[in-house]
């Protein structure tokens, strides 16, 4: 089975036009993944080619649109490039060592900007050489350099072995999502309801993550439907270290729970895992403030049709409505999408973005504090206009005290 793509280092590749980019790609994948022609602008929306790179693992090149595109429709094809450094957390800057110039530096600023690693490609090598003073430059700020010819495959191996050596550590020793909220030995219940939204024969991406979490961390693990967890307690000669719900059944979840369990969602387990917890809890606090006639943003990563009563474009609009006592102006973003102007409103509502990568949602949090705007998640919000917030908080010690500061 396919790793998900929250599991794949995401590795961007940037540069001009016909600097060879796709050429690169395809030499690095032995595929023809992206269409390589003399025309200018042949590669228009990112293309993306899944692999493994062993000994790292699963990764997901992504190929650009030329940094200096021009027309209306250039414009069009760079705004898509400038939303790939939003998920990239490893960046490839092709160029040729003769034409380095304010393009060049403008694509290393903004990896440097979100302090992303960074791998400098003197591709071409056949037709020019290399330029020492340069590659001096490079090695005193410690970025490799790396001369290739995509045509000849010269340098490939060496590109591989440097995209090997620089995996940012945070993704070579990921965080777990909950073994370590459970221990070797102890048991965690998970209960995943069956509705509408459901996926046919199988679970959602956070419970099957959930799952192999744990199992990997020597924890036992019980999964049930939200109307068997009481027969479940029943049956228990020990209790569980924790009880983890999806968020929509977390009132009947709470009351079935004893008080003396630790008690969270999946969703509030993908705050921290893939965002900042503590960030977002500071986000989900503003809900108090809210007034009628504000406006929410509620983003979300997976483009789905929505069905019934949909969590994000149902369940939430109505349960924030009545906590607020007054009609909210609700807007749904998916996908990649964000709005550019986000001071417009007063809260944003992300989902647990379990099909993303983690820089990728760090990115949303930092653009939401440079715009003054507090942004929180799915799990959160539901645990906070349904009054459980502090309950759901338990088993996070940080979290909690900047909800109920310690005396």
């Amino acid at each position: 089975m396919r790793a998900p793509k929250s599991f794949r280092l995401h590795i961007g590749i940037f540069g001009r036009r016909n600097a060879g980019k796709s050429s690169i790609l395809n030499a690095l994948t032995s595929q023809e993944v992206s269409i390589v022609s003399e025309i200018a602008g042949t590669t228009t929306d990112p293309v993306e080619k899944p692999m493994e790179l062993l000994p790292l693992g699963p990764v997901l090149f992504i190929d650009t649109a030329g940094i200096d595109d021009s027309g209306a429709l250039g414009g069009k094809r760079i705004e898509k490039t400038m939303q790939v450094f939003d998920r990239t957390e490893l960046g490839l800057i092709i160029s040729k060592s003769d034409e380095w110039g304010q393009f060049e530096e403008e694509i290393l600023r903004e990896l440097n900007d979100r302090a992303i690693p960074v791998i400098v490609v003197f591709n071409k090598s056949d037709l020019s050489a290399g330029s020492n003073c340069l590659t001096k430059s490079f090695s005193g700020e410690k970025i490799p350099v790396i001369e290739t010819s995509a045509l000849t495959g010269f340098g490939i191996p060496e590109l591989r072995q440097a995209i090997l050596n620089h995996a940012p550590e945070d993704f070579i020793n990921r965080p777990s999502i909950v073994s370590d909220l459970v221990g070797p030995g102890e048991m965690a219940v998970l209960v995943v309801p069956i509705d509408k939204e459901a996926p046919k024969g199988r679970l959602i991406l956070p419970q099957v993550q959930s799952i192999r979490d744990l199992l990997d961390a020597d924890s036992f693990c019980l999964v049930v439907k939200e109307r068997e967890l009481r027969e479940v307690f029943s049956r228990f000669t020990k209790p569980p270290r924790l009880v983890v719900t999806d968020s929509q059944a977390f009132l009947k979840v709470a009351a079935d729970t004893p008080p003396e369990i630790p008690l969270t969602s999946f969703s509030i387990l993908f705050a921290r895992y893939q965002a900042d917890l503590v960030e977002m809890v500071k986000g989900a606090m503003t809900i108090d403030k809210l007034k009628p006639g504000d406006k929410v943003l509620i983003a979300e990563a997976c483009s789905h049709h929505p069905i019934g009563e949909d969590i994000g474009t149902v369940k939430i609009p109505r349960w924030l409505t009545q906590y607020v006592g007054g009609k909210l102006e609700f807007v749904h973003h998916r996908g990649h999408d964000f709005p550019q102007n986000l001071s417009e409103f007063k809260l944003i509502i992300h989902c647990g973005a379990c099909m993303w990568n983690r820089r990728e949602m760090l990115s949303r949090l930092m653009k939401a504090q440079m715009a003054g705007v507090p942004i929180t998640n799915y799990g959160l919000t539901i645990a906070y206009s349904l009054g459980i917030f502090e309950r759901a908080l338990q088993p996070f010690p940080a979290a909690l005290e900047v909800y109920r500061p310690l005396p």
